[in-house]
């Protein structure tokens, strides 16, 4: 992609990778709260591809897409922790929600319905699956933050959307044995929520396409999305 002079076209370049900026943004709004927008997300993403295309070279030994998503998600990362984001009312709503499920789990010995949940929190159901909405993202399990005691002494960012920490032998021995016990969790989840796992995580499916399977709304996989999570959560808070 060159100009008539022989110099590279920039303009082509960045509409030709758009679409890999499109797909790591649909990817991680799934995982941000509510109040993050996703065009947001976009435009950040586009500077982040028009970084890597002014620095790449060939002789770096990575494909281009490889290094390219590195830096989109690196510029939307970076703009994330400069934003106040989350609120204490949303972690605390949470926590909430993974303790009434804990509780019921229990009680009844079984996975609760959604109807249960509600009641054990005192809201109607319209009101719980408002909340689950609300905490779009806020949920997602990973590992260093399952096995993390103090979690309002650190950012949310560094919970949820950790670096790589794979050089800490100790902390990826407790991350293998946390996977295994994930597998068994996610395994005992109800049917539905066990879909929307597998599509979103191990088909890298967004929350329209995993909708579109299902024949429901966005809004309606992104609360199974949620109530998924928590459960998980729960059952892990275990080990």
């Amino acid at each position: 992609m060159y100009t008539p002079k022989g110099t590279l076209d920039r303009d082509a370049q960045l509409r030709q990778y758009a679409p890999l900026v499109h797909r790591i943004a649909h990817l991680m709004i799934a995982r941000l709260p509510a109040s993050v927008e996703l065009d947001d997300l976009i435009q950040v993403g586009m500077i982040g591809l028009a970084e890597a295309l002014a620095r790449y070279e060939p002789s770096m030994g990575v494909q281009f897409e490889t290094f390219a998503s590195q830096r989109i998600r690196g510029a939307m990362l970076d703009e994330l922790r400069e934003a106040d984001w989350l609120s204490r009312g949303s972690r605390k709503l949470q926590k909430d929600i993974e303790g009434a499920i804990h509780r019921l789990e229990q009680r009844l010995q079984r996975p609760p319905r959604e109807s249960e949940i509600a009641e054990e929190l005192g809201m109607t159901l319209a009101q719980y699956h408002e909340a689950l909405s609300r905490l779009r993202g806020t949920q997602l399990v990973y590992l260093e933050d399952l096995g993390n005691k103090g979690e309002d002494e650190e950012g949310f960012l560094d919970r949820y959307l950790p670096e790589d920490r794979d050089a800490d032998p100790e902390r990826l021995l407790a991350d293998q044995r946390m996977r295994a016990a994930l597998v068994e969790a996610i395994a005992k989840l109800p049917e539905r929520e066990q879909y929307v796992m597998s599509m979103y995580y191990e088909h890298d499916m967004n929350l329209k396409e995993i909708a579109a399977v299902l024949g429901v709304t966005e809004s309606r996989v992104s609360q199974l999305h949620s109530q998924a999570v928590a459960r998980l959560r729960a059952k892990l808070r275990e080990h």
